[in-house]
């Protein structure tokens, strides 16, 4: 007679397909991918939409973001704001979601980066989404690669969706709205969201993700071997 538990354990992730929580990057990626880019969400610059919009209820989708926004780099921000770095950015942007310890938030850093929407109409990204201003550019890098299908995952990758690459572009931002993990057909290349984060991980050989930062000039930097997920307060 076979035992059956009550209780529901989801089976290990494919590593593949997710995305670690917490700890070392790199470690977690270990056997599945060769290198592992933290693509940094980039700020946004409202020009012909009004700022007002960018709230829970009226947010505007994806096209209006691409077409009525520019992208404002995180080392732009560093400048404006007079922080040290990018990692003082994280912790500035980390502290306005209430996603760190107290002990770890920095309040005068979330003070000058709020600053930021009186006084240049410049907003932080989401957290926990693909950037809308980068969406495109990275996928058409992926086609630049060979691709043309994606699967698409939610954020356990419990369910999983094979797409055409043209159809996952601005015109529709259903599928990947949300906490997605994206993978190509072959499991070489994963792009994957954080949920707490702003910033989004490229995994594949560091040959392919060197070719996507060419191509597109994404802001960030490859994992080393101690970059860990909150890289900034470690």
């Amino acid at each position: 007679m076979v035992l059956r538990m009550t209780t529901r354990v989801l089976p290990t992730p494919d590593i593949f397909a997710s995305c670690p929580l917490d700890g070392n990057v790199l470690q977690f990626y270990a056997g599945t991918f060769e290198a592992v880019f933290v693509s940094l969400s980039p700020f946004i610059k409202t020009i012909g939409i009004d700022k007002s919009e960018f709230k829970p209820g009226t947010y505007p989708n994806r096209a209006r973001v691409a077409a009525n926004c520019e992208p404002v780099a995180w080392s732009e921000v560093a400048l404006l704001t007079e922080l040290p770095s990018i990692s003082a950015v994280d912790i500035g942007i980390r502290t306005l979601i209430g996603g760190l310890k107290k002990e770890l938030e920095n309040q005068s850093y979330a003070s000058a980066i709020n600053a930021l929407y009186e006084t240049h109409n410049i907003l932080p990204p989401l957290e926990g989404l693909f950037s809308d201003l980068l969406y495109d550019q990275i996928l058409r890098s992926i086609q630049e690669l060979g691709y043309e299908w994606l699967w698409i995952g939610d954020e356990f990758c419990t369910e999983r969706k094979l797409r055409w690459i043209d159809d996952l572009k601005t015109q529709d931002d259903g599928l990947t709205r949300g906490r997605f993990n994206v993978f190509t057909p072959d499991k070489q290349l994963l792009w994957t969201i954080h949920w707490d984060s702003h910033f989004s991980f490229l995994c594949s050989s560091r040959q392919n993700l060197a070719d996507i930062q060419t191509l597109t000039g994404l802001e960030g930097f490859f994992c080393e071997p101690s970059t860990e997920v909150y890289w900034s307060v470690r």
